[in-house]
């Protein structure tokens, strides 16, 4: 019997043909198809093949005793125990450039909406009124934006920024001045950031440090009717302090497209606050972000099988 590729969530097709062109290993895509799906794949499963749907725990990598790869069609691995997968000599790949400028593109269609107040406009527009006062909003230029992380996304935040004529100030543990400096960034630390912005944009990965990294001592640091993006994780922000900083004005608006849990509680405290944009985790949800992510997986997955290539695994000097 052939080795399986399990697809667990919806992958583009460019990925799937090239999965299925993989000699040797037999593709079973599950995406969509329940739990129940999922659980008989995994006895035979050699790969699993996941966005961020599906959770990879401890639980479903102990069901696959075949397993040797989880690829994750993305960069984030926090949906992932990769601490288990290390252990298990699991080697786990991601994709992380694929999806970049989509994300960061996103990032300014949420600031855009947040500043010129769009929803709002076009809500009382379809209720029929014609009222323009209410929803004079602000330009981007001159704005100071703090960049929190300065990885593949938010140096393409910070690109797209330059056009704008907006100020850049950002942190991040390995950037350097170099670096940097070709950004037009100033690096400052974490809170001098966070004091000094007008508007933040949140592109920091999320680890055990970073977890509440925007917490109630944080948002009460900065200026008064501060703007924030999240479209990195959902967990950097701790939820009750941003609705309560919105609820007094402290924030003047955030736009969120990431959230702990996910999918978002229809019981979020999230869902009642004034001034807050949610959307559905689609930063990355773009035509060719998609074809491009589902390429540069399914490309590791193939060098990995054939060639033995884990240059693509976050864990490749743990499990070598």
């Amino acid at each position: 019997m052939a080795e399986r590729i399990v697809v667990c969530d919806k992958l583009g097709a460019v990925g799937l043909e090239l999965l299925r062109g993989i000699a040797g290993y037999e593709v079973v895509d599950v995406a969509g198809k329940g739990p129940e799906a999922l659980e008989s794949a995994l006895p035979e499963a050699a790969v699993l093949v996941v966005r961020s749907e599906t959770k990879v725990t401890a639980a479903i990598i102990g069901k696959a005793p075949k397993l040797r790869l989880v690829a994750r069609a993305g960069m984030g691995v926090d949906t992932i125990d990769l601490a288990e997968a290390t252990r298990r000599k699991i080697a786990v790949l991601t994709a992380p450039g694929a999806n970049s400028n989509s994300v960061a593109e996103f990032t300014f269609a949420l600031l855009l909406a947040l500043v010129r107040k769009v929803p709002g406009a076009v809500a009382s527009l379809g209720a029929g009124t014609w009222d323009r006062k209410s929803f004079e909003g602000t330009e981007l230029r001159g704005k100071t934006l703090g960049l929190v992380g300065l990885g593949r996304v938010g140096s393409r935040v910070a690109w797209i920024a330059s056009g704008f004529g907006m100020q850049l100030v950002g942190c991040d543990p390995v950037t350097t001045p170099e670096q940097a400096e070709a950004l037009h960034v100033e690096l400052m630390p974490l809170d001098d950031v966070l004091r000094t912005a007008d508007i933040i944009s949140l592109n920091a990965k999320l680890t055990p440090e970073t977890r509440h990294l925007v917490d109630e001592r944080r948002l009460r640091m900065m200026k008064k009717g501060v703007i924030i993006v999240n479209t990195a994780r959902g967990a950097l922000i701790d939820d009750a302090a941003l609705v309560k900083a919105l609820q007094d004005g402290h924030v003047g608006g955030a736009a969120l497209d990431v959230y702990d849990p996910e999918p978002l509680p229809a019981d979020s405290v999230l869902r009642t606050a004034p001034n807050l944009i949610l959307t559905p985790h689609l930063a990355a949800s773009a035509i060719e972000a998609q074809q491009r992510v589902a390429l540069e997986i399914g490309e590791a997955v193939k060098a990995a099988l054939l060639n033995g290539d884990l240059s693509a695994a976050v864990n490749r000097k743990e499990i070598l």
